[in-house]
């Protein structure tokens, strides 16, 4: 039985969570008997046991590997590494640079919309505030208990 569980756990979640299935297809005591199991154990990573590293570091070790191949392909594809060809490497670093300046204007020009539209929304509120209260006596904000 031990053996069994040693494998199983050597193969990680899905293999628990296959044994689960097939055994609630087949007779769904057994089944319930392996959930039961797999939430005590901590092996779901839930309840008290919950992250104790229960699943071999071999698979958190693929995981790091994959990650860390990502990112070194991202970063080559985006102007991190060299092509080999420097005339190339300058215009791709002036085309970034280009193209980094007129993002970041054409947000401050978005910026400055909003802050117009703000601007010209809060001109009519107070616009339309004045003209409702009759310019008499303090604004009170059409509450009369406040004045």
């Amino acid at each position: 039985m031990n053996e069994m569980v040693m494998k199983l756990d050597e193969y990680g979640r899905p293999a628990w969570i296959g044994l689960m299935v097939v055994s609630f297809i087949l007779f769904w005591p057994v089944g319930l008997a392996v959930l039961a199991f797999l939430l005590w154990s901590g092996r779901m990573g839930c309840g008290s046991n919950a992250n104790r590293g229960r699943w071999p570091s071999r698979f958190a070790g693929k995981m790091e590997r994959t990650a860390s191949a990502w990112s070194n392909d991202v970063r080559s594809g985006l102007g991190g590494g060299s092509s080999g060809n420097r005339a190339f490497d300058e215009y791709r670093e002036a085309t970034l640079r280009r193209l980094e300046e007129e993002q970041r204007e054409f947000r401050d020009f978005l910026d400055n919309l909003r802050h117009a539209k703000d601007r010209s929304e809060f001109d009519q509120f107070m616009a339309g505030r004045k003209t409702t209260s009759g310019g008499t006596g303090p604004d009170t904000g059409g509450n009369p208990q406040a004045a």
